[in-house]
């Protein structure tokens, strides 16, 4: 059986350790930085096999040598960015399944962050880890790439189970939130939800995971063609793609 380790790295990032008590075959999602990683890893005596990488932000992959001098492990990462990334010892792509021991997961491409992310989908546990695409209650900031390729790549999301569980890169949902807020004021889950919200950071634990049915509820950047939202934003004569570069643009500024 596999169990998820949440490890909370520098400021707001996080790193996810998937360990497999049947298997042995530990894998970690992201590495922001390593010492976090290598003191949960020592003080649990486990190894580390593989590292998933999302992209290539530095916040994400700071402490892949440090932990690859330590483990005799393997990185994974998207072919077509594998001139940003630390050395990769296995390339992958768009629609590729990767399997690691018992664990499968699905490659899919979600640009907009950055040109080259990709998010892994554990099929099994119907699971996404998100890196810093769709967020919980956000997306990530267009550093690279389009609103409309951000929105092309979120809507490939609508393809699962809206139980699956998501785990994006950051603890940002307290401004994600605050921010839906504004221009979703009428929204009773979304106020539910920031009560939750505020009640789980109040006790230091962390937002993450979400579902893909709570982000349709209250996520902004999922709900650019909710009538309230465009109603309150004007965006009557825009596309979907265009209002959801509006909200992006909104955030921005917020």
């Amino acid at each position: 059986m596999s169990k998820i380790k949440i490890i909370p790295c520098l400021s707001d990032n996080y790193a996810y350790l998937i360990v497999d008590d049947q298997t042995k075959k530990n894998i970690l999602i992201d590495a922001p930085e390593a010492d976090p990683i290598l003191d949960y890893l020592k003080k649990n005596s486990l190894n580390l096999d593989y590292i998933l990488l999302t992209h290539h932000h530095a916040d994400h992959i700071d402490g892949v040598e440090k932990l690859r001098k330590e483990y005799n492990l393997k990185v994974i990462g998207a072919k077509r960015d594998k001139k940003r990334l630390p050395d990769l010892d296995i390339e992958v792509e768009d629609g590729q399944t990767v399997d690691i021991g018992e664990t499968e997961f699905h490659i899919i491409d979600v640009d907009g962050h950055t040109v080259g992310h990709i998010a892994f989908i554990w099929v099994a546990e119907n699971i996404s880890f998100t890196g810093d695409s769709l967020m919980v209650m956000g997306c990530g900031r267009l550093f690279e790439d389009t609103p409309e390729k951000m929105f092309e790549s979120l809507q490939k999301f609508k393809q699962f189970s809206k139980d699956m569980k998501i785990y994006s890169g950051h603890e940002y949902t307290k401004s994600n939130i605050e921010f839906a807020l504004s221009i979703d004021k009428n929204n009773l889950k979304l106020k539910d939800r920031h009560k939750r919200v505020i009640e789980t950071l109040s006790k230091n634990e962390p937002t993450i995971p979400s579902t893909l049915r709570e982000e349709y509820d209250t996520n902004p950047f999922l709900r650019q063609d909710d009538p309230s939202i465009v109603k309150t934003l004007k965006m009557e004569t825009l596309t979907s793609a265009e209002r959801f570069a509006r909200i992006r643009s909104l955030k921005d500024n917020f």
